[in-house]
């Protein structure tokens, strides 16, 4: 029996992760699992990149649309998840597929998350609270306190991931990073990773065509519909934040706009940061299609296109 193997596509936004990923799937006949920790939740579309049914061309996908804003989804709870999915997949399937941009999930599938305790109601509504008094900087500050290590390593202007730090500290009075083990979990299905990127102009252009056809497609429409939910953790990110505070009447329009793009292309660089970390991916220019299935060809002897 062929192994079971899980292709793992990642890369920064922008680079056409999505459309890769379903060309593979048509061809093997397989399912797609969303590694973009924004597609998750059914409210948010527009400013996700999303695809559309009609452009998944009838390829199963899961992990879109999966989960309401207004609920807690993390990425401990999406390992449990993704991994019993593809324990399912597997028994009628070979090949899976996992795509997306969001670092610390793709890890969660491949390697294993640190299983730490949740937080209650209490902890939780301290650090919102915190959040909107303070924004992310009252976050950061906290965690520089609690634990300065992971302070020196996460990703500052995550206020999600640091918010989950904190929830952490709180919790068990002891330092997140002192209870991440870190250790690789043992799979039973062995993973293919392809990365795709490009030079750092062409990058920054398909971000800065992508924002503005997001605002063409109804961005701000979408954005006005979320007013009410706009404390949550998950639409605290770029797209939605700058979009508020511009309906808040906290910024002028052109500056909300610059600041999509520009927060989009720094959180392309910390995608890349991340990425380039991991010594399994193979890399690629996205239109290196021709390329990209040799190789995989070359890695799976029952690849068939």
């Amino acid at each position: 029996m062929p192994a079971k193997t899980l292709i793992v596509i990642v890369g920064p936004t922008a680079t056409g992760k999505t459309s890769l990923s379903i060309l593979i799937a048509k061809e093997l006949k397989c399912s797609v699992l969303s590694a973009d920790s924004r597609q998750f939740y059914r409210e948010m579309n527009i400013g996700t990149a999303k695809p559309s049914v009609g452009e998944m061309q009838g390829v199963p996908h899961y992990f879109i649309d999966s989960h309401s804003v207004s609920g807690d989804y993390n990425v401990g709870k999406y390992e449990t998840d993704a991994i019993q999915l593809l324990d399912k997949l597997f028994l009628k399937d070979d090949i899976a597929i996992l795509v997306g941009g969001s670092g610390l999930y793709v890890d969660a599938v491949c390697k294993g998350f640190d299983v730490l305790p949740e937080a209650d109601i209490a902890v939780r509504n301290k650090i919102n609270t915190l959040y909107e008094e303070r924004r992310i900087e009252g976050l950061q500050e906290l965690l520089k306190e609690l634990d300065i290590e992971y302070y020196r390593k996460v990703d500052l202007q995550n206020p999600q991931r640091i918010s989950r730090a904190l929830e952490v500290c709180l919790t068990t009075q002891k330092t997140y990073s002192s209870l991440r083990e870190g250790k690789t979990k043992q799979r039973n299905f062995k993973t293919i990773k392809i990365g795709l990127n490009t030079e750092r102009k062409t990058l920054y252009e398909l971000i800065n065509k992508r924002v503005d056809k997001m605002i063409e497609n109804g961005l701000v429409e979408e954005v006005k519909l979320l007013q009410k939910y706009k404390g949550m953790n998950s639409l605290q990110t770029v797209g939605y934040k700058e979009l508020f505070d511009y309906l808040d009447e906290k910024t002028e329009w052109n500056v909300a706009i610059d600041l999509i793009k520009q927060n989009t292309r720094r959180y392309a660089k910390r995608q890349l940061t991340w990425f380039k970390r991991d010594e399994e991916i193979k890399w690629f220019e996205p239109g290196e299609i021709e390329m990209i299935i040799k190789y995989l060809n070359s890695e799976i002897s029952n690849f068939k296109f």
